[in-house]
């Protein structure tokens, strides 16, 4: 088997190669835009860029008793705008010597494809398909939030930006990030004033401090880790020094832990540390049980070290969360449409962000608050490597569970 002969046996293959091809880089997808109008214009399929040259894609309903449901993919990929040269190894379609793109082309290409079917097929009763396709996923997520959500018609919402065929993610963490800054209040020199009982270390401050905080996965539930927290960064006053002397002396390392490190001062007593967390939490109410926890650390410290050292924790909310909704409808019709096609499922809840996230947040023309799911239709390996790959008889597999999934939320 060749890379052209699956593209010519399989339409959705050809579809996916072709867009593979384009590089697509976030905010330079102007090339895969301009391919995807075509192919809509070519197929009689409406399709419309917005102000920000995000793709609506709409086929209209054949019944409208009932309800639309849109189909929601990214084009822009981790990569670069150079050549892309595809090649086919056993079962993997992968692009010689660097990312594929897998993420999100597999989402794209089977929601063109279905497009294309429901467009030719009339024989299928549904109440309409909604297409978005986003620019700027990778980086900023600018292309979703620029999205005019008032004029989309669908409640229920199919993110396929999934990594593993037949999953069906129903919630996905927050992002909040946390900032600590340690004060103690009177410093020193670590020979002449070290015995002078009223001037603490910050730096040992910040450690003990630290050492009462969770650490990892704070709460998790059969679907998987619903709220974590994790220390990213602990530093002190001693790299003020080591650090204005590399930045004055242009200083190039490949290992600048290691080489602060080895210059920081340790002659002072710290009266500077800082730290960085992050929060994860699919659960508002688990995220704000753990801010409590690690606010309560802290006021307990500044109570036991008045007067002598000041502790301050931020907590900026980057990323609202993706909640499990209290509707199965799309997991009970994923499994039903697993177990038809022989395929087993996983229903589970991820701990990172997707364009799941805006929608959970925002309401459809109709004023009701969108219900999004995240889909996995094809088995993708390595994402956002040179060794990127999906297995092609997968993503056939995931076109055929998202068919019959529309077939059947139509028939509900």
């Amino acid at each position: 088997m060749s890379i052209e002969s699956i593209r010519k046996e399989s339409e959705l293959l050809d579809i996916f190669c072709s867009l593979t091809e384009i590089p697509s880089p976030s905010l330079r997808e102007e090339k895969v835009i301009e391919w995807i109008c075509d192919f809509c214009k070519k197929n009689g399929i409406y399709c419309q860029p917005d102000s920000y040259k995000n793709v609506y894609i709409y086929i209209p309903s054949t019944d409208n008793s009932k309800e639309p449901i849109l189909l929601s993919s990214h084009m822009d990929v981790v990569g670069d705008a150079s050549p892309i040269n595809l090649i086919l190894d056993g079962d993997y379609i992968k692009a010689d010597g660097r990312t594929l793109g897998a993420d999100d082309k597999v989402g794209v290409a089977s929601a063109l494809f279905l497009a294309k079917e429901l467009s030719n097929d009339k024989s299928i009763m549904h109440g309409g398909l909604e297409i978005i396709l986003t620019r700027d996923e990778e980086s900023n997520m600018s292309g979703i939030k620029h999205v005019d959500f008032s004029k989309i018609k669908s409640k229920y919402v199919l993110v396929c930006d999934a990594d593993k065929l037949a999953q069906v993610q129903i919630s996905g963490a927050s992002y909040t990030n946390v900032k600590i800054h340690v004060k103690a209040l009177l410093g020193g020199h670590s020979g002449i004033d070290i015995g002078d009982k009223d001037r603490l270390n910050a730096a040992k401050l910040i450690a003990e401090l630290l050492a009462e905080f969770p650490q990892g996965v704070y709460y998790e539930d059969k679907t998987g880790v619903i709220t974590s927290c994790n220390l990213g960064a602990i530093v002190a006053g001693g790299i003020q020094n080591a650090v204005r002397s590399f930045v004055e002396d242009n200083v190039i390392s490949g290992d600048y832990i290691e080489a602060i490190n080895e210059k920081s001062a340790t002659n002072i007593i710290n009266t500077d540390a800082r730290a960085s967390y992050s929060i994860r939490s699919a659960s508002v109410e688990k995220e704000n049980e753990l801010i409590s926890i690690m606010q309560n650390h802290i006021d307990t410290f500044n109570r036991n070290y008045n007067g002598l050292a000041k502790a301050e924790i931020l907590f900026n909310k980057k990323l609202l969360p993706f909640e499990k909704a209290d509707d199965n409808t799309i997991p009970d019709l994923h499994t039903k449409v697993c177990e038809k096609l022989g395929i087993k499922n996983e229903v589970s809840s991820f701990h990172a962000a997707a364009e799941t996230h805006i929608y959970a947040h925002e309401k459809n023309s109709k004023g009701e608050t969108f219900m999004p799911f995240l889909l996995g239709l094809a088995d993708v390996f390595n994402m956002h490597s040179a060794s990127e790959k999906v297995n092609y008889k997968t993503l056939l597999q995931g076109y055929s569970i998202l068919k019959e999934l529309f077939i059947q939320f139509n028939l509900k």
